[in-house]
């Protein structure tokens, strides 16, 4: 998204220098950091390793694939109002998060096709797809309609 010229330049003047963003920060901050962003190597890993099991298996399967960038925006990095320190965990925050909602709709979308049930108890964040999902203990309706939802992913082709 741009801004127009007057608002850019007041976000500009917004930014808080690195100078003053070090010197302001809580000491426990700046020491849990390394360990916050030790993470970045597993996520990255997850992605890669994610991205290819779709890109292999939901042809085979007939499932329609994941679109990274329906999950993975990194537009917050444009704020000019955002000093570099920020900007950067920003990135961190927007790369992770939509990490996690990328591979849960991957996940969704291949439990869908091999296990159509819901939980017997409530949970208390679901993926996209288990709306779909046959109810839990019904034994009649999962003979009856397993192939029928293992298959049922037309919402997302229309798109």
């Amino acid at each position: 998204m741009l801004f127009e010229q007057g608002t850019a330049a007041a976000h500009r003047k917004l930014t808080q220098g690195l100078f003053y963003y070090l010197r302001d920060a809580k000491v426990l901050s700046v020491v849990t950091a390394p360990v916050i962003w030790s993470c970045v190597v597993p996520a990255v890993s997850l992605d890669v390793v994610v991205s290819f099991y779709q890109f292999v298996c939901f042809p085979v399967y007939g499932i329609p694939k994941v679109h990274r960038d329906e999950y993975i925006s990194m537009d917050r990095t444009r704020l000019r109002y955002l000093n570099s320190i920020e900007k950067l965990n920003c990135a961190y925050c927007a790369y992770v998060n939509g990490l996690i909602a990328y591979v849960q709709e991957i996940a969704g979308r291949t439990e869908q096709h091999w296990c159509p049930i819901k939980h017997a108890v409530r949970m208390k964040a679901v993926h996209s797809r288990y709306r779909f999902f046959i109810d839990y203990g019904d034994a009649d309706q999962y003979r009856k309609r397993l192939e029928e939802v293992s298959h049922a992913f037309d919402d997302l082709r229309k798109k």
